[in-house]
């Protein structure tokens, strides 16, 4: 099964980035208000440049002289399986995640005429949403270390394995 990895990004501002496993890259999206439990709650997915795989599981901080500069944990990683039935190249990706925080159903969807790079991220109601709370504040650290952003940035820089994909 093809891994997804959501990274909580501390840029220029805090933002998740979305990444998906396809064709041996991976396909990212940046969402600035992160992933949402909540089947009511449509978060704004901006498609970015893809990634080498070996950037799934890095945690640190990104050096000042670098592009994204700033602390990056792995907030959630897992595997998905592709229930598209329209296919990527519709616009619509739906997707079920097994990871360790986000479980089930979710669609990213392309927004018609708000230019090709801006998508919605949903979950899609399966029975494993959430009706209240908010995942980002319950389960705020690391999937991967258990470590918080702030433990992450107090580290020394440590580059990314890879370049981004052009």
């Amino acid at each position: 099964m093809p891994l997804f990895v959501i990274q909580k990004h501390h840029a220029k501002r805090l933002h998740y980035d979305f990444r998906l496993e396809k064709d041996g890259v991976l396909v990212s999206w940046a969402i600035p208000k992160g992933p949402s439990m909540t089947t009511s709650e449509k978060r704004l997915a901006v498609a970015v440049d893809d990634h080498d795989l070996s950037y799934a599981g890095y945690e640190g901080v990104i050096p000042e002289t670098s592009y994204g500069a700033g602390p990056v944990m792995v907030w959630d990683t897992g595997t998905y399986r592709d229930i598209s039935p329209a296919g990527w190249e519709k616009g619509r990706i739906e997707v079920e995640l097994s990871g360790t925080k986000l479980v089930g159903k979710f669609a990213l969807i392309q927004m018609k005429g708000r230019g090709e790079k801006n998508w919605l991220l949903m979950k899609m109601k399966d029975g494993r949403e959430h009706r209240q709370g908010d995942i980002l504040q319950t389960a705020p650290d690391s999937a991967k270390t258990g470590r918080s952003l702030e433990e992450i940035q107090a580290e020394s820089p440590t580059p990314p394995p890879c370049e981004v994909k052009e």
